[in-house]
């Protein structure tokens, strides 16, 4: 019976390709990225990597206009 944890080579393929970043936040701010996290059922890091991916968007867009 599976307890929902991820073996180490599925872990590994939700991560291959990627790097870490390390940047300082807010405690406040951190809390509440975690909270919502779980109650999206994802990850503080895939909220953060679409959040940038979103801002790197409409930074192009504005720079085109």
């Amino acid at each position: 019976m599976s307890d929902g944890r991820k073996t180490p080579k599925e872990s590994r393929s939700i991560t291959e390709g990627k790097r870490n970043f390390f940047a300082s936040m807010s405690g406040e701010v951190i809390k509440s990225l975690k909270l919502a996290a779980v109650e999206d059922d994802t990850t503080a890091s895939e909220i953060l990597e679409q959040a940038a991916r979103d801002w790197l968007e409409r930074r192009k867009a504005k720079r085109k206009s």
